[in-house]
């Protein structure tokens, strides 16, 4: 059982028994890179042979094996690819599977357009979402962007610590509105979504725009792919009092779950499998700490 079904289950009972997750019709070429790299990695690791060696083998600088293995640097060249196949003696139709994701890596998100105005590792994660099958969030300070309303995200990023022009601020608004339409896709990303009641309390541009924000919030919460729970004041301390953070988990098996946190020093990724699954750890005690989606849904009604 993954661990949104163990979410759900916990605090919804009416979502307690969830269908397999079905394959996305949307595709990352970010994921397909990460995929890419996580393989050409396991094939090398199977082959024993070391980096330097694949490297010597080829003629390449000893550098270009482990920016590809660790999915850096530029697309993959899928003539790189076919020849690490032979080194690693794969069959036909491992390479041919090897050389797509080379080629689907290649391709263009509907984000890239937008990456001079966004944080390298913000594209990253946002890559990375177009694909998942569900994202765990908490946040403590905001509504997650995913549920923001365009006068909620406009005034979030009015209120940053540096002052951005107006164009910027659009770029911002109009990316976190175009990914909202995961949500509304065949099959839909699945959202479990956990806040801090202060998030609530605090007026985020003026009241009409609170207003909007959570009436917005009291619909989408409505929707079969969409949970929010709220930790009330009384619960007192929990899981996360130092920050929010967004775990993303994958239809495909091989595709390790990734953590992102957004930090005023800048954002981080975590792929690590034994610090991921501290987060996810945190996450199970802070839905365990939140009202359930029902009475979350009756604290929105009474705001």
């Amino acid at each position: 059982m993954n661990v949104i079904t163990e979410c759900i289950t916990i605090t919804s009972p009416s979502h307690s028994e969830l269908p397999e997750t079905p394959m996305p019709t949307r595709e990352s070429p970010t994921l397909r890179r990460r995929r890419l790299a996580q393989q050409l990695r396991n094939l090398r690791e199977d082959s024993g042979l070391k980096s330097a060696e694949v490297a010597a083998r080829l003629e390449w600088a000893p550098s270009k094996l482990t920016r590809m293995e660790r999915n850096e640097g530029k697309r993959p060249d899928p003539r790189d690819i076919r020849d690490l196949c032979e080194v690693y003696e794969v069959d036909d139709a491992q390479r041919d599977r090897l050389v797509q994701l080379a080629r689907d890596g290649r391709k263009r998100g509907w984000w890239d357009p937008y990456d001079k105005v966004l944080p390298e590792a913000t594209t990253a994660f946002i890559g990375l979402e177009a694909e998942a099958a569900s994202v765990l969030v908490f946040e403590a300070l905001a509504i997650p962007g995913l549920l923001q309303t365009p006068e909620y995200a406009d005034a979030v990023n009015r209120g940053g610590a540096t002052k951005l022009p107006d164009e910027q601020i659009q770029a911002r608004v109009d990316v976190r509105m175009r990914r909202q339409k995961a949500l509304h896709e065949d099959p839909p990303l699945e959202v479990v979504a956990v806040i801090d009641e202060a998030v609530l309390h605090r007026t985020v541009g003026d009241p009409e725009v609170m207003r909007g924000q959570i009436e917005h919030l009291r619909q989408v919460a409505r929707r079969p792919n969409v949970t929010v729970q709220v930790i009330p004041y009384d619960a007192g301390a929990h899981a996360s009092m130092s920050g929010s953070f967004n775990i993303l988990q994958f239809p495909e098996p091989g595709d390790l779950d990734a953590v992102f946190v957004d930090l005023v020093a800048g954002e981080m990724f975590i792929e690590e499998p034994a610090e991921v699954k501290r987060y996810h750890a945190a996450f199970l005690n802070l839905v365990g700490a939140a009202a359930s989606p029902a009475n979350t849904l009756d604290m929105l009604t009474n705001r």
